[in-house]
Parts: C-alpha cells; structure tokens; sequence
C-alpha cells in the first residue's frame, strides 16, 4: 500500500494507530518526539477521528467534503449578489458608527452602549454573553448616531466561501490576505464585517436581539486545548488536536444564520481574520467569535493576536468593490486519496 492511499485509509482509524503508523514507517524523525506524538494523538483525541482532514497548503486543515449546491444556483436562490462577483453579496447602506474618535476609551461606543440594553445577562464576565437586548430601547439610544454610507462586496460563506464545504482554519491574517488578492479581493475591513453583520439598525446578533445557539453555532462547551500538538501545525498531531476540537459546521448549514443582507455564518462557527478599522493599532482583528461560550456578537473584535497567530477555529471571508473582475479558482473539492500529505508522510 502507498503511504498516500495508506494516509486515506488512515484518516479514520484509530490515533493510537496512526501514531504507531508513523513510528513503523521510519517517518517519525521529523516529529518533536515520538512521545510527543503519542501524547498529542492518543491522549488528546478519541480512539478514532470523527473527521477525514486534508492539508490545504500545506499548512491550512480542511473537513474533506463536497459542496451541497454550485455557487451560480446558490446566487440565484438567494438573489442578493447585485453588482458582485459570484459567491458574493452586494452590501448598501447607513452604517451607525462611534459618536467620536475616542468612543472606545470613554465608553460610548456602540459596542458599550449596547451592553446597557441588554434584558437578561447569561454571565457579565469577559467575554460577556447577553441572553437579549431591549430593540425598543436600542432604537431610542441609536437614533441620533451618526452614520457613514457604506458600498462593497462580501462573500455570503467562509473561505473557501461554498456552501456545504467547511471553513479553512489554522490560517494566519497574511495568508487570509494573500488568498483574498489570489480571487481578486481584499481582507475585509472591521468596519465592513461589522455592517455586514447588523445591518442598518445595527442589531446585536445578525438575526436579531435574542441570542439563539439554534440559530448560530455558538455556546457550545468549552474544550482545553493541548498547545504541543500545535509546535508544528501541518503535523499529524495537530490535525488529531484538530479533530478533537472541533465543533463547527459546513457552511451555511443553519440557514437561520443569516444576516440582514443575506451573509451567512457571521458569529458562531469560526473566528474571521478583518482588518482594523481604527488608526495606530496593529491590522489584524478577529471578528464574529466561534462555536464556543464567548460573546459571538456582530460589534465585538478581538484585537490582541498579531497577524502570524494561527489557531484551531480562526478562518475568514473576502471583500471587495462592486464591479471588481472576478478571478477564476479552481474547486477546493478533492477526493480523499488525493489530499495533500502531512510532512511526517512525504
């Protein structure tokens, strides 16, 4: 048997077993140790991997799938891609922004001034989690905020932006750049996300003021992760931590998770790689939370990872500009037997 029809097979058997694979191929030198391996396979995996995993990059890990419908049937069922590229929605519109430059620090941003809302906490602690928002009182509070005319592009799913296909993750913010320009796109900016996200109201939730973990992936136990399975990201033990951690889904499986102009998957299911919108801060903010307990809302950013951290639910999406050539990519889908190997089995 080859060693790549042998990784095929071996992507649903046992972690022990696959640890023992790499020990009897003679493969095991490029591992920390074969300790190591052990410990981050067996110990931190169940006795088999509920997933089959590709290498995209060798770097990125992937849920091998195949996409449930074709992006030209998905633009035509939902009818929102205006002047976009395909796999795209047109995003217009008054966007709510900060009353000053300094909102964040004085606490009058929207972000605050959301929170004093809120109906019914689940806990008040970092990362808050409100339960719901008062809509009444927010459109009181809201009213008289500024606004700022907003006009771009944004891809309705998570790269690799198909329906059914499950998101890239263990991407840095450079690599999530560098795969948007490959399509002709861009990063999106914080701002753009954020809009995206609550549309013109500015809601808290891009379904709306009730926080629902039926309508997104979110609120799901909290999972320790062992971070020596991660020394080498494109190794077996980090897709076997992987494996272990992951509780996301395929993209626009909750059709529920939607925003107002039809952007799936915006809080709940992977954090997303933006650009920060503010001026003297490093670039690269997340944004829109994971399947996890934390706050998994549409203003909300975490700002302190630098632009080569890499983790286990980080992925992103792409913008662009109205009218922007398209640049043709091939399928993501690839059969199983021809998935791109971990280095340990080259």
């Amino acid at each position: 048997m080859s060693t790549r029809v042998a990784l095929a097979v071996g992507f649903t058997l046992g972690a022990a077993t696959l640890a023992t694979f790499v020990y009897r191929s003679g493969l095991s030198g490029d591992l920390p140790s074969l300790d190591l391996a052990k410990g981050a396979i067996k110990g931190a995996a169940p006795d088999k991997l509920r997933f089959q995993w590709q290498l995209k990059r060798d770097r990125h890990w992937q849920i091998i799938g195949s996409p449930s419908e074709s992006r030209e049937t998905t633009d035509q069922l939902e009818n929102n891609r205006g002047a976009c590229q395909s796999g795209m929605v047109e995003v217009k519109g008054q966007m709510k922004i900060d009353a000053s430059p300094n909102a964040q620090y004085d606490g009058s941003s929207i972000e605050e001034l959301q929170k004093t809302t809120c109906k019914r906490w689940i806990n008040r602690e970092y990362p808050e989690r409100c339960g719901e928002f008062d809509r009444e009182k927010w459109l009181k509070v809201s009213q008289n905020l500024p606004t700022r005319q907003m006009s771009y592009c944004i891809d309705r799913f998570e790269y690799p932006n198909q329906k059914g296909e499950h998101p890239w993750i263990m991407v840095s913010w450079y690599e999530a750049k560098d795969l948007c320009a490959e399509e002709g796109k861009r990063l999106c900016t914080e701002s753009e996300w954020t809009f995206a996200c609550e549309g013109e109201e500015a809601m808290p939730y891009p379904y709306g003021y009730v926080r629902e973990p039926e309508a997104c992936i979110v609120d799901q136990k909290w999972r320790a992760f062992h971070e020596s399975a991660f020394q080498s990201r494109s190794a077996l033990p980090a897709m076997a931590e992987v494996d272990r951690l992951w509780q996301g889904l395929p993209s626009g499986a909750q059709p529920r998770c939607r925003s107002p102009f039809g952007v799936y998957d915006m809080t709940g299911n992977v954090d997303e790689w933006t650009r920060s919108s503010r001026d003297g801060e490093r670039p690269s903010i997340l944004k829109g939370g994971y399947w996890g307990p934390v706050r998994t809302r549409c203003r909300p950013a975490t700002r302190s990872h630098d632009e080569n951290h890499t983790f286990y639910q980080q992925g992103f999406r792409c913008c662009a500009d109205p009218g922007a050539p398209a640049v043709q990519r091939a399928s993501t889908w690839q059969d199983p037997a021809s998935a791109p190997l971990p280095r340990e089995l080259k």
